[in-house]
Order: structure tokens, then sequence, then C-alpha cells
């Protein structure tokens, strides 16, 4: 678990597999774009009853736990640890940090959901590993979020010294926008998962992250 610990470190692309997004065998899309060059790959799934997400958990992580690709489910501790993936994240209003951290143990990755400086700067400080920042832009899967824009992004790389991943609508136009603003990993969900070519749009994204220094 430790070596896999590691693997965040070097993590760019944050894939968000959210059932409600879409429809097609989360194993496949899984085991499809592990190999496209996703880092990190997230369970959202908030309609399935606890035992279809616990089989859903669990095979994802049989396929990708020898892949390095890390697997964290949402949301849920007692699916991250029954499934034995490789971590949980967790929003503002759920489970806090240190209860998480108790239950799953300190090998687990634990992230965090954040929407300014202030929360990035708690979450850090109460043991996160990582977080998510955003939505940066307005996006379909947030829609009570309200946009903190790329000024929202200014200085957080200087303040936050866990890996930061930028979240909310970021596709192919204003990618170069998020980079420019010192954020270099972003999380995707839409404009990997509803593109013609989910594979081909993964793998441009990871390359593109690849290419920053």
């Amino acid at each position: 678990m430790r070596l896999r610990r590691k693997l965040l470190e070097k993590s760019r692309l944050y894939l968000i597999l959210d059932k409600d997004v879409f429809k097609r065998s989360v194993l496949d899309t899984a085991r499809k774009l592990a190999k496209s060059g996703v880092d990190m790959i997230q369970l959202r799934d908030k309609s399935s009853f606890p035992e279809v997400l616990l089989e859903e958990a669990i095979l994802l992580n049989q396929e990708l736990k020898n892949t390095p690709t890390l697997f964290i489910v949402n949301d849920n501790p007692d699916i991250a640890k029954l499934s034995g993936s490789d971590g949980l994240h967790i929003g503002q209003k759920d489970i806090p940090i240190q209860e998480a951290r108790r239950l799953l143990g300190r090998n687990k990755i634990i992230g965090v959901s954040c929407s300014n400086l202030k929360q990035a700067l708690k979450a850090q400080k109460e043991g996160a590993d990582y977080i998510g920042i955003g939505p940066i832009f307005k996006t379909k899967t947030k829609r009570d979020c309200q946009p903190i824009g790329l000024k929202g992004l200014s200085g957080l790389s200087q303040r936050i010294k866990i890996p930061v991943f930028a979240i909310g609508n970021i596709n192919r136009i204003n990618l170069k926008k998020i980079v420019a603003s010192g954020i270099n990993r972003i999380a995707l969900c839409r404009a990997i998962l509803s593109s013609k070519d989910s594979f081909r749009s993964a793998s441009f994204f990871a390359t593109k992250l690849k290419e920053i220094k």
C-alpha cells in the first residue's frame, strides 16, 4: 500500500467515473482508460444500493491494483475499506478527515473537495493527502456550486503543498489557462466520458499534462 501511495505524487490526470454521467460498464471503462494515461480513477455512484456499489468497487480494485492507476471511492469509507481501494474522496459535508483516517488507516489516500483557499488550508492541516479544488468553471455535475474561476486558483499552488487537482468543466480549450495559474493536475468527468472517443480524449489530456515541467 505504501508503494501505491507514492503514485499520488506523480499523478496528473484524475478521472471521475460518475454513474449519473455515463451508462456503460464501469469495469470496461476503467480497464480501457487505465491504459490511456489516466493516473487516478474515482468511482462516484450516488444511486446504487450499497451491495451493488461494493461489488463495483471490488471489481474495479481487482482490475486496477496491479496497474499504475490509483482507485478511489467517493464518499463512502466503508466501501473504500471493504473493497481494498487505494483511498477515499470526501466533500465538505461528509465524514471528517480525522475520522476517515481512523477508519481507513494511515496508508490509505484521503482526498477532499474544496471550493476556496480557506477550505484547502484546513484540509491540508487536518491531514488530507490531496484536494480537488473547484468548480473552476460552471458545470452540469455541480449545478448548485458557484464557480470559483481562475482567480480562485491564484496563489493556491504557493500555499498548498499537497497535490491539488483543478476540477469543473475543464476542457481542451481552457486547459492552458488552468496550467498558467500554477496548477498542473486536473480532474475530469464529462470531457472524457461524454466524448466520442474516450480513450483518445484521455490520452490527449494525459500527454499535455506530462509535457508540463
